[in-house]
Order: C-alpha cells, then sequence, then structure tokens
C-alpha cells in the first residue's frame, strides 16, 4: 500500500475528478483517498489527491488560492457557461473592441460577489445544482464574495467570423468560477460568452511543475505518492517543533502553550514525524487534526 500523503495530478479532459479519485485507488491500492477542490470534466492540470491520513489535510487544500489559464468565447452563450452545454444564444461579437474586452475583464477583478454557475456542484436543499438544471429546473443561485487577485489578458484572438476567443491567466480564490467570468464578461459587453479550454495551474504551492498525469503514475505504481504526509505539511503550513512533553500531550490531544503563530500550523515532534494541525485561540495552542500514528 502507498505511504500517506499527496499527490499532484495533472489530470487529462474528459474525466471527473471522482474518476482521478477511483484511478489512485487501484494504483495505491487503498480506499482512502479523496480530492482537494473538483475540476470539471473538461478542464486539465493540478488535483491534489490524499492517500490515507492526508486526506484529513484536504479541508486545507480545498480553501488554497488558486491559478488557471483559459480561454473564453464571446459571441456566444451556453447553458452550462462552458463549452460542455448546448449554444442557448449567439450574437455576433467581431464588432466589440479590444479596448473594450480589456475593460470588461478588468471590471471582474478585486473582491467582487459572483453568481456561480447555475450548473455547478453547489446544493440547494440537498440537491446538486446541475442535477436541477438538467431536471428542468430554473435554478437561481445566490452571489457569493470571491476575490480575484489577478486576470491578465493573453490575447485577442479573431480567427472565426462573429466570435472572439480570449486567452487569459487568472489567479483567485477558492469558489471562483472560471466560467462564471466568461459568462459574466459576456453580458457586459452585451454578446454572451462561454469558457472554451480550463487548465488549473496551481493549487496553493502546489503547480503543474509537480504533477504527473495517470499514465505515468501507472508507471510507478503502488509507489504514486510524491510528498508523503510530513512533508506535504511541511510545505503547506508554518512549522512549529514540539518537545517531546508537548509531543506527548498533543498527540492524545491536550493543548499547548501559545507560539504566537498565525494558524492554522503543523506541529512536530523531536523525530520530526507531524503530530497535528494546531490553531491558537482562548490562550491556548489546539490541535484542529491529529496526524500522529495511533
Amino acid at each position: 500500500m502507498s505511504t500517506d500523503g499527496l499527490i499532484v495530478v495533472d489530470k487529462s479532459g474528459g474525466m471527473t475528478s471522482h474518476d482521478v479519485v477511483a484511478r489512485i485507488r487501484r494504483l495505491a491500492k487503498t480506499r482512502r483517498v479523496g480530492h482537494g477542490g473538483t475540476l470539471d470534466p473538461m478542464a486539465t492540470g493540478v488535483l491534489v489527491i490524499g492517500v490515507g491520513r492526508a486526506t484529513r489535510l484536504l479541508t486545507y487544500v480545498i480553501g488554497a488560492g488558486k491559478s488557471y489559464t483559459g480561454t473564453i468565447r464571446l459571441g456566444q452563450a451556453t447553458v452550462t457557461d462552458d463549452a460542455e452545454g448546448d449554444v442557448i444564444a449567439t450574437t455576433p461579437a467581431g464588432q466589440v473592441t479590444d479596448d473594450a474586452i480589456r475593460g470588461a475583464l478588468t471590471a471582474l477583478t478585486g473582491e467582487i460577489d459572483q453568481v456561480p454557475s447555475a450548473v455547478s456542484a453547489i446544493k440547494i436543499d440537498g440537491q446538486r445544482a446541475y442535477k436541477r438544471v438538467r431536471d428542468g429546473e430554473s435554478v437561481e443561485l445566490p452571489a457569493r464574495r470571491v476575490t480575484i487577485s489577478r486576470l491578465e489578458v493573453l490575447a485577442i484572438r479573431r480567427t472565426e467570423p462573429d466570435v472572439v476567443d480570449v486567452d487569459i491567466d487568472v489567479t483567485c480564490s477558492s469558489g471562483t468560477y472560471i466560467r462564471a467570468i466568461a459568462r459574466d464578461a459576456g453580458l457586459a459587453l452585451g454578446v454572451g460568452g462561454h469558457l472554451t479550454a480550463l487548465r488549473r495551474t496551481a493549487v496553493g504551492g502546489f503547480t503543474l511543475a509537480e504533477a504527473a498525469t495517470l499514465d505515468e503514475l501507472e508507471q510507478r505504481a503502488p509507489d504514486v505518492v510524491n510528498l508523503p504526509l510530513d512533508a506535504a505539511a511541511d510545505r503547506f503550513f508554518t512549522r512549529r517543533e514540539a518537545t517531546p512533553d508537548e509531543a506527548r500531550v498533543l498527540a492524545h490531544g491536550g493543548p499547548l502553550d501559545p507560539a504566537g503563530l498565525a494558524g492554522p500550523y503543523a506541529v512536530f515532534g523531536p523525530s520530526g514525524g507531524l503530530i497535528a494541525i494546531v490553531s491558537e485561540r482562548d490562550g491556548r495552542a489546539r490541535a484542529e487534526i491529529v496526524l500522529a500514528p495511533a
């Protein structure tokens, strides 16, 4: 069985995040596998997978900032806001100027209230929004506050009549929908828009540079973990060293004296092994999750 840890996968198009999890379960020979943030089937790129005890780190991975490259097609709106859905409106976009396109995208940067795509995995009364849409319901999701810290236009291409393709590079907070950016830019320009390509280039500090495709992982199975648990926590969190006494207390769920560190942070024992992820509150350092082996 594989060691506990994280795998940075370069997901290929046409598969769900759950498909990747199922494949890793087979390769790693364990059922205890999860992912740190869904990628749509159309999308490719960084998908962080947790194996064994490292699945408990995924809640922090999910909340990390993310970066993407993508292509917006102006002139067509789709039911899913991406190329997976049927075109529901067509408006010639050839007359839209480059300056207007850049202005519409600039208006979508910073801290904004973004309405997620109706065809999304968000639950409404216990049921996924995309299922309600597929069942014929009209779904309106509430806006959520997201931060788009960088939205760079890489290229504006006019290779087909009546549509304009815009290549973008985005860094944003967790919960941001890139296809909603495409939709909203199209709405602002009055021509409609949808996403035709999406590649996630980073999740937190995990980038494509260290990602492996499933075919590459297949070649080295079952040794598929590229960041063992201790190394993964050291990469993702501020590090605190515990004394032997502190390590014993924390391993049993007890609190420590605060160290004045902004949390959550990782506490390691004298032997270098990860004990827990800790945050400080009410004058004590308390474990959010204990990861020391039982």
